[in-house]
């Protein structure tokens, strides 16, 4: 939605239909996380969407979140998902169509929201600032868009909060430097309520879960690339990542195994 660091697998034109074919697996796999799900419900009872109402996802993703939204307004209401991403927005007219949904999905850019001032009820955007260089400017676009008395939800995460354990202090340190610079803004989830402050919005609410991974699915792969990039980079040894690879599995054996990063939401509304 700007220009993210190059790792980032949500820009704009990052269009290969392998890498989004990942990217899809990997957002099925987080959004049936329990900690997603808790958050996600959190947030939505915040924005508290009413039937009738007009509505934008920002960063939509696979459009799960915006079907939600579509039957909260109803057939009297607007749901659009914004997503740059033309492999990942075609998932999402396709599930919707198969669910039923009213939900549109529109191509777009955060920092240049294309609706007009004050047009919307409620807004969400959930892990978008994450990937920006400017995540406040988006923030000020979602306050453009919003009614007098509009209502926003921003999830985000926080990696400082990433702990991979058993892990040598070294290697703890060279995955947290590959972490920190797969985001623009890796802080994003402590600064959510600071951005809507700026923007004029009134701050409601603030929520937070920790996103735990089972070792049994989502967690092997997302390790492996983590020590793989750290290599890559010179960050740690290939003997350094092997003895990680045995030591995790090894504890995941006797169920010692942790990874786990925490995930902020924050719930606001624009004065009347």
């Amino acid at each position: 939605m700007t220009d993210p660091q190059p790792t980032s697998p949500f820009h704009a034109a990052n269009a290969d239909p392998a890498v989004t074919g990942r990217l899809v697996a990997a957002l099925d796999a987080q959004a049936a996380n329990a900690g997603v799900r808790r958050l996600r419900a959190w947030a939505h009872e915040r924005l508290a969407v009413a039937p009738g109402e007009r509505v934008l996802d920002v960063g939509s993703g696979t459009g799960s979140e915006t079907r939600v939204l579509a039957a909260a307004v109803g057939p009297g209401g607007s749901a659009i998902g914004l997503e740059p991403n033309p492999g990942l927005r075609a998932l999402a007219e396709r599930r919707a169509a198969e669910a039923g949904s009213a939900a549109r999905f529109l191509d777009g850019d955060a920092l240049a929201l294309p609706l007009p001032d004050a047009d919307l009820d409620a807004v969400r955007c959930e892990r978008v600032l994450q990937h920006l260089t400017d995540p406040a400017r988006a923030v000020a676009e979602i306050a453009r868009v919003l009614r007098p008395g509009g209502r926003v939800t921003l999830l985000d995460t926080d990696w400082a909060t990433f702990i991979l354990h058993p892990a040598s202090p070294g290697v703890r340190s060279a995955l947290a430097t590959v972490v920190r610079d797969a985001a623009a803004t890796p802080d994003a989830g402590r600064r959510l309520a600071g951005w809507l402050a700026e923007a004029g919005l009134t701050v409601d609410a603030i929520g937070s879960d920790v996103l735990l991974h089972d070792p049994r699915s989502v967690t092997w792969p997302l390790v492996r690339g983590l020590g793989a990039a750290a290599v890559g980079r010179g960050l740690m040894s290939v003997e350094q990542r092997d003895r990680l690879y045995e030591d995790l599995t090894a504890a995941a054996e006797r169920g010692a195994f942790h990874l786990s990063v925490t995930m902020f939401a924050v719930a606001a509304h624009r004065p009347r």
